[in-house]
């Protein structure tokens, strides 16, 4: 990111794409998620951080290496980092998750359940990764229940998960990722792209309103997250590329889905 154009475009775009999912955001609010997406703590420190220019622009960090959040588990999706969807909270357990960060700094812990069937999960009926996710919006429908919009900012790992009769809460480690300076990385990382255009039959350089963050998304390893929540796979593939730390290991991943996809077509 070069400008504040840039991110103002990223903001625009956005709020495009939230639209359609009936999610309105003001100018304000979306250069604040931007912020977020980015890891900073809000607009003014991105843009402090642009006008700083080259010697600012290493990798913005979430948060502390570790930290404590509530959880909210998931049933039968896997979210990855730069993904934005809605989802549907009605678990006591889970609403009781969402009104605790609602008070605190608005970020959860999402992490997939091992079976869906599972209403009371605990901590070993929870995968081991999650992502750390950012509340856009909360809504509570008329039915007790709450309808959210999340976006992932972060892969951690659990370290310890304590539980109460309101909620589960999770001490989390950061996971950096490996080999996001590689040559290889790269090269992979143009690969993934040029063939996802053929495997969803889409152009990214003019992509329908859902894909069109895509076109602001650089980094290997923000390449590989932002498309793999497009590719179809089961539950246990998806958690897979979700554990997958290399950055490598994870375009390789990909390629080989797409390809096995298609030829199953």
């Amino acid at each position: 990111m070069r400008d504040y154009r840039d991110a103002k475009a990223m903001a625009q775009t956005l709020r495009q794409a939230l639209k359609e999912k009936s999610v309105v955001l003001t100018h304000g609010e979306s250069l604040e998620l931007v912020a977020r997406i980015l890891g900073c703590a809000d607009w003014n420190v991105l843009s402090a951080r642009i006008q700083a220019g080259p010697a600012s622009s290493a990798p913005l960090a979430v948060g502390p290496s570790s930290m404590r959040l509530p959880v909210v588990p998931s049933r039968d999706v896997v979210f990855f980092p730069q993904m934005t969807a809605p989802l549907y909270i009605g678990r006591m357990k889970s609403t009781f998750a969402v009104d605790r960060a609602m008070t605190a700094d608005r970020q959860i812990f999402l992490v997939t359940q091992r079976r869906s069937a599972d209403d009371d999960p605990q901590s070993a009926d929870l995968y081991d990764v999650g992502v750390i996710a950012y509340i856009m919006q909360a809504q509570k429908l008329p039915d007790g229940s709450i309808k959210l919009m999340v976006h992932a900012l972060s892969r951690a790992r659990i370290i310890h998960v304590d539980a109460d009769d309101r909620c589960l809460t999770a001490e989390l480690s950061l996971i950096q990722e490996d080999g996001a300076a590689e040559k290889e990385a790269e090269t992979l990382a143009h690969e993934v792209r040029r063939r996802f255009e053929s495997y969803a039959n889409v152009s990214l350089s003019s992509p329908p309103q859902a894909l069109l963050y895509l076109t602001y998304t650089h980094g290997p390893g923000r390449v590989a997250d932002s498309i793999a929540q497009y590719l179809s796979a089961t539950i246990e593939q998806r958690q897979e590329l979700l554990q997958t730390v290399s950055i490598v290991g994870r375009l390789k991943r990909i390629l080989t889905m797409m390809d096995t996809d298609r030829k199953a077509a």
